[in-house]
């Protein structure tokens, strides 16, 4: 890794020298008035200028420059966060050394004394000074950071140590936030726009990996809308190559400007050390989680309604979605948000509020960023067309009064057009007429009407079915009260009827 890092900062001090040399070559023939390459009136030689006064060399001095200031401003708002997580288990039955030499005691039970002890499980990682309000000081960092702590100690660039506690957490974003109280003044983060990042961009990590406090490591940019992270995290990482270590965790990725733009959380590797991958949660994805921390103690999420999906290729084409961005509805819960505005199966959303929607996992993000109880415009295409909505956006702790399993599921199912299930297919087949039930949900509509995983679709109400087109067209027609499918299952020709 050295060496590597050795060789990038001298290619690009070659690169730097290099452009400064033909510009001062471009002055030499303009000053001259001519194409003679010659020494410039007054200037030294390079081997009396010497290396120390190359624009090569200032260049590098002044980017030097810009990480010492980010360094001074960032290192003290930066705080190294540890906990104790208490933990009790019992000694496993058997024969202690006491009961070994003296006998059981008279609670005994024969055989042994099991008893309890108690375990202190320490932790360590980082977190960003993001607010303070009179005597309280609010510190981000990761919910895997604070996890079922019992003792948080908070302890600050200038060595002040204070005792934290749990303000709220947030296991989807793997965000927590944790507050102490001083009267003492207290450096605050800037918080930048994450949105605004391009690949490429300087990226300096700030944390205190392995407990090393106060550690600043440089790199760029590598990535933006990474998906995947640990556990069921929805947010869309910042990949970047300044080195993020275990200790890291909670810490802060800050631009030029100093200003944080992410939160480190995570690393890939095989080794559980630094492999060039780091990823952070972008800081746009944090900021209501701080809010709602503060105001409610939780993270207040909007609830929609939906099961979506990205559309597989071929569903893609027949829907007519190709070269379109957003995130599609298949199924829709009834009594919820989405079901109320007039969202259906196979509406495919492309923008929320003006905002647009990159995927379905997109969707996900910024529906649970929406205020409960607020209206939000909706931009979608159904069967081709544009169609604006207006839903009012639930709390989601609502949707556990309406879910309650897939019982109000509508259909409960996945179906996905011939192409697709053949491309998808172990074996070699041709596109058939219909389209295909790839899944059903338990007890949902379509599994207690008795549909089933494999099933081919061949009509709905005596209407043809050729594309999943079809199949959304007729599965939404609203004045049927009983959906009438037949369908191919392996040899056998069924007439299946589901109700609304």
């Amino acid at each position: 890794m050295k060496h590597s890092l050795k060789v990038s900062f001298i290619l690009l001090l070659a690169v730097i020298l290099f452009f400064s040399s033909c510009s001062a070559h471009s002055e030499g023939i303009a000053e001259n008035g001519s194409n003679r390459v010659g020494p410039v009136e007054g200037a030294q030689s390079g081997k009396e200028q010497g290396l120390e006064g190359s624009a090569g060399v200032s260049a590098l001095e002044e980017l030097q420059y810009s990480f010492r200031s980010i360094a001074r401003n960032v290192l003290p708002v930066v705080v190294q966060i540890n906990v104790v997580e208490v933990v009790t288990q019992k000694t496993p039955e058997g024969v202690t050394p006491w009961d070994f030499f003296f006998g059981p005691g008279p609670n005994s039970p024969e055989g042994g004394t099991p008893h309890e002890r108690e375990f202190r499980r320490p932790g360590l990682g980082s977190g960003v000074i993001v607010r303070k309000d009179g005597k309280k000081v609010y510190v981000l960092t990761n919910n895997h950071v604070v996890g079922e702590a019992d003792e948080i100690s908070i302890l600050l660039h200038d060595q002040r140590t204070f005792t934290g506690k749990l303000v709220g957490k947030d296991e989807r974003k793997d965000l927590a936030l944790v507050v102490f109280e001083t009267k003492d003044d207290v450096p605050v983060a800037v918080l930048g726009d994450s949105d605004s990042l391009q690949v490429g961009d300087w990226a300096v990590a700030v944390g205190n990996p392995l407990g090393l406090e106060s550690t600043v490591t440089v790199g760029i940019i590598s990535a933006l809308g990474r998906r995947g992270g640990p556990g069921s995290n929805i947010s869309d990482f910042i990949q970047t190559d300044a080195a993020i270590n275990p200790g890291n965790s909670g810490g802060a990725l800050v631009n030029l400007q100093g200003e944080v733009i992410g939160i480190n959380t995570w690393i890939a590797s095989t080794t559980g050390s630094y492999i060039g991958f780091g990823f952070a949660i972008p800081i746009n994805n944090a900021k209501k989680d701080i809010e709602d921390f503060i105001k409610h103690g939780a993270v207040q999420y909007g609830w929609l309604g939906v099961s979506i999906r990205d559309p597989l290729a071929a569903m893609r084409s027949e829907m007519m979605l190709e070269g379109i961005n957003g995130g599609m509805a298949i199924n829709v819960y009834k009594g919820s948000p989405a079901d109320k505005g007039g969202i259906m199966p196979g509406d495919y959303v492309t923008s929320i509020n003006g905002r647009k929607i990159k995927d379905a996992n997109d969707l996900v993000l910024v529906v649970g960023d929406l205020p409960a109880g607020k209206t939000a415009e909706f931009d979608v295409i159904r069967y081709g067309k544009e169609v604006k909505l207006l839903v009012k956006i639930a709390v989601r702790e609502e949707e556990q009064k309406i879910i309650s399993g897939s019982k109000n599921m509508w259909p409960g199912m996945l179906a996905i057009s011939s192409k697709d299930a053949a491309m998808a297919s172990n074996v070699k087949q041709e596109p058939f007429e219909g389209v295909q039930i790839v899944i059903v949900y338990n007890d949902s509509p379509a599994a207690i009407a008795g549909l089933k995983q494999g099933d081919i679709i061949k009509e709905i109400n005596e209407s043809k079915i050729s594309n999943v087109l079809d199949f959304f067209k007729a599965l939404n027609d609203k004045e049927k009260k009983e959906i009438r499918f037949k369908i191919a299952r392996q040899d056998t020709e069924l007439s299946i009827g589901l109700f609304r």
